[in-house]
């Protein structure tokens, strides 16, 4: 079953796909990569990725009993971050593999980012890491996550990024570009950890994804550049209804 399901995540001398071939790639490659997910994001962050979310948790200012949607939850490291801070996450993820290997208990289930199965304005607030450059519909989804938060609710989003400076862009895109690879190759699967950098590409650029946002009735966008610029913490407030 692993062998059909490495076929369809893209070779390095494949395009990268879009529509439902993006959509299949993607579940397929995280349902691969699942059971070593957690250790190869340490490892490849040097463990920078616990503070991370700890911070994009924290930014979220909301107060414990929050009900907090979790969109593309994984394994689970947002919403363990978030029922320590005393809130009640929901966790939702397209990988049903993901969402089997996560070791915390909470309430998840698997669906498409763009088709949440959630009632208009139920939640307080929702986060989501490293996850804007996989969905197929983005545009969808965060209208998405605007329909199920209530006036006011929070939105913290945390994704890879590069660095302003010139040095440590360089720096960063070889290591990102040849050594994430090889460290996944080792701890995991080679072929998702080629796709994974690639798949930056997807990200819109920062004014194009604050207008999109804005545009689904987000205020106060604002994107914070994390250890250098390597990653970002882009956070917003719901609006209006």
């Amino acid at each position: 079953m692993s062998e059909d399901l490495r076929s369809l995540i893209p070779r390095a001398d494949q395009p990268l796909p879009t529509g439902e071939a993006k959509t299949r790639s993607v579940q397929a490659m995280f349902d691969v990569i699942a059971p070593r997910y957690d250790l190869v994001n340490r490892v490849m962050t040097f463990r920078m990725d616990v503070g991370w979310r700890r911070r994009t948790v924290g930014s979220l200012g909301l107060t414990p009993g929050s009900l907090v949607l979790d969109l593309a939850c994984g394994t689970g490291d947002l919403a363990g971050e978030l029922s320590e801070r005393r809130m009640v996450p929901v966790g939702a993820d397209l990988s049903f593999g993901m969402l089997d290997a996560a070791a915390r208990r909470f309430d998840r289930v698997q669906c498409d980012g763009a088709a949440l199965p959630c009632v208009d304005g139920s939640f307080d607030g929702a986060t989501c890491g490293f996850a804007l450059r996989n969905f197929t519909d983005l545009d969808g989804t965060i209208a998405e996550v605007a329909r199920i938060l209530r006036h006011g609710g929070r939105f913290a989003v945390l994704e890879v990024a590069e660095p302003p400076n010139p040095l440590l862009r360089a720096g960063h895109s070889l290591y990102f570009g040849r050594v994430v690879p090889v460290i996944g190759g080792w701890l995991s699967d080679a072929s998702a950890y080629r796709y994974l950098p690639r798949s930056v590409a997807y990200l819109p650029e920062w004014p194009e994804l604050r207008a999109t946002f804005e545009r689904h009735g987000f205020r106060d966008v604002e994107r914070t550049l994390l250890s250098g610029g390597i990653a970002q913490l882009v956070t917003a407030t719901r609006d209006r209804s």
